[in-house]
């Protein structure tokens, strides 16, 4: 399934998820224009490589948050950036724009940090804003199971257009994650997808965004209006 747009308006514009989005897309540009052998160099050095924090590697703990700008090619990163252009919008307005900056960046770290916790002993290095978006789709979920999600759906080859709630996009979604990543524990090696990165990611979305939702100051501004 593959979502085109949602249903949800914002009330302020989300000035940090564009942010977000340009640094990747700028981080990226950068990329393509080195040689293959300084790419490789790049991802080593700062993705996230598991076997580093058994050795104690100094950029080990810089690279939690340096991978999240690291992608390995145009198909990773236009998937990545257009899911968080539909889903981030939507968070970054319930949240408040500093309190969606360090949510999101949260996300991703304790992604990586379950993906470390899974391959502890993995040399490949793992990169990508997939853990910190996935966070983003469970924050998502919670705010937003009714919602709809204009998805699309290729029925072999026909392709289907098809409105469904978030509840049952995003939790086919995290099942899906779940099924593939519980079925090896190398799963980044065979699809180079890491799978515990999501889940983790989602998962503390899910339970982080309630607690950034009360600390932020449109909620606070909110309940003061109230009492008022």
């Amino acid at each position: 399934m593959f979502p085109i747009r949602d249903t949800n308006k914002t009330q302020t514009f989300p000035i940090v998820n564009w942010i977000i989005i340009v640094l990747n897309m700028l981080v990226f540009y950068f990329q393509i224009n080195l040689p293959t052998q300084s790419v490789e160099q790049i991802f080593t050095s700062f993705g996230i490589v598991p076997v580093k924090f058994l050795t104690m590697h100094p950029l080990a703990p810089i690279s939690l948050l340096s991978s999240q700008f690291l992608h390995s090619g145009w198909v990773h990163i236009i998937r990545n950036l257009w899911v968080l252009y539909i889903f981030g919008d939507n968070v970054e307005d319930k949240l408040g724009h500093v309190q969606y900056l360090v949510f999101y960046l949260t996300c991703g770290i304790i992604g990586g940090v379950l993906h470390i916790v899974v391959q502890p002993y993995s040399h490949i290095p793992m990169i990508g804003a997939s853990g910190a978006i996935s966070g983003v789709l469970g924050a998502y979920m919670l705010f937003f199971p009714k919602a709809r999600i204009l998805t699309l759906v290729p029925i072999v080859i026909i392709p289907w257009l098809v409105k469904i709630p978030a509840l049952i996009y995003l939790g086919i979604w995290f099942l899906s994650q779940l099924s593939d990543g519980l079925s090896t524990t190398s799963s980044v090696v065979n699809s180079g997808i890491a799978y515990w990165a999501h889940l983790g990611g989602f998962i503390a979305g899910f339970l982080l965004s309630k607690h950034f939702r009360k600390n932020s100051k449109y909620q606070k501004i909110n309940a003061i209006n109230n009492k008022l």
